[in-house]
């Protein structure tokens, strides 16, 4: 695959839908580098059509990038463009407090504007369900929610996590 796709390519024809979906580890591989690709392709888009500088741009991409490539792709081995709007829930009320060292608010709110940008990028680009876009960004929202989540999750004593995990479960 080469390093950077030309821009010239319409985003249907550079990132197919087939080059997301998982069932090997070879597949896993191949949607994390195409899913790379798709994330400096937005971050130049959104420069390009003057929305954001260069830095702001990257700061969405790297919050996209966070949940599509570490949780969608790496730990629920789904396809980024059939994705569930709830999957945003769960990544951000319990596999990302879970998995960070230090959770916090102001980091998961970064990363759920990248999110949120970038699949309403998608959906205008027509990779996506526009509805799609909109549910992520509802999904995105509840911040009281996931404030809720984050201080629970810091007040866990005892055997009280497996009641904080039941309450936002990561599964299927």
């Amino acid at each position: 695959m080469p390093s950077s796709l030309p821009t010239d390519l319409p985003l249907s024809e550079a990132f197919p839908e087939s080059v997301f979906s998982i069932t090997t580890l070879e597949d896993e591989i191949r949607a994390d580098r195409f899913c790379h690709q798709l994330l400096l392709r937005f971050a130049s888009d959104l420069v390009a059509a003057g929305d954001f500088d260069s830095a702001a741009a990257g700061a969405l991409a790297h919050g996209a990038d966070y949940f599509l490539r570490e949780f969608v792709i790496g730990d629920r081995r789904e396809n980024i463009l059939q994705l569930q709007p709830q999957r945003l829930r769960q990544f951000a009320g319990n596999w990302y407090i879970v998995r960070n060292l230090e959770p916090n608010l102001k980091e998961l709110c970064a990363i759920l504007e990248g999110v949120t940008v970038f699949y309403h990028y998608l959906a205008e680009q027509g990779l996506v369900p526009p509805t799609l876009a909109t549910e992520m960004q509802n999904q995105a929202r509840d911040v009281e929610f996931f404030r809720g989540r984050i201080d629970a999750f810091w007040a866990i004593d005892n055997d009280g996590y497996s009641r904080w995990d039941r309450a936002c479960p990561v599964g299927d």
